[in-house]
């Protein structure tokens, strides 16, 4: 599973832990408020972090939105792809949707899993769900691609969509 950053989206690392810590717990819970997210450094290189699901291990690359023109690299073999966009950083939607295009007309993820997480909902400049789809264009890239895309909204200060995050992973390692 390949895990895609925009520029300046937050860092994946954050997310797999809350979303260990969010499935230790019962889906019945809910959100809760899992405190300020750990200071970051933007991803250089690649990272990968390990994730059990259901008694199946995931092994998730990140990669940084810098290292946007190598990304084809690491396409072969990939089964589902998270594609993450900071939702409250206006200045980069056009060059987010830009890669997000390119990651969707890739031959070898034609088939793969699609997830768009737009990130940082927390945050009072963030662009709503409606807005930020109709920026994206979600509609219309939703109908021409050949993948099946799933859109979800995020909040690492409260943990909102975490366990739809987890929904989307689980239901993908069925298929």
């Amino acid at each position: 599973m390949l895990l895609l950053q925009a520029v300046a989206s937050l860092k994946w690392e954050v997310k797999m832990k809350e979303l260990k810590f969010c499935f230790r717990l019962s889906l019945r819970d809910g959100p809760t408020d899992l405190g300020e997210p750990p200071a970051t450094l933007p991803t250089v290189g690649t990272n990968l972090t390990d994730l059990t699901l259901r008694k199946r291990k995931v092994t998730v690359r990140e990669l940084g939105g810098c290292m946007g023109p190598i990304w084809q690299s690491y396409y072969t073999d990939c089964s589902s792809v998270i594609f993450m966009v900071d939702s409250a950083n206006v200045h980069q939607v056009a060059s987010s949707c830009i890669q997000l295009l390119s990651v969707l007309s890739a031959e070898p993820l034609h088939s793969a899993s699609v997830l768009v997480l737009f990130n940082k909902t927390d945050l009072p400049c963030s662009m709503g769900l409606m807005e930020i789809k109709s920026l994206f264009r979600m509609d219309d890239i939703t109908a021409s691609a050949s993948q099946p895309i799933t859109v979800l909204e995020l909040s690492a200060r409260s943990g909102q969509g975490l366990l739809e995050v987890l929904h989307w992973l689980d239901s993908t390692l069925k298929e």
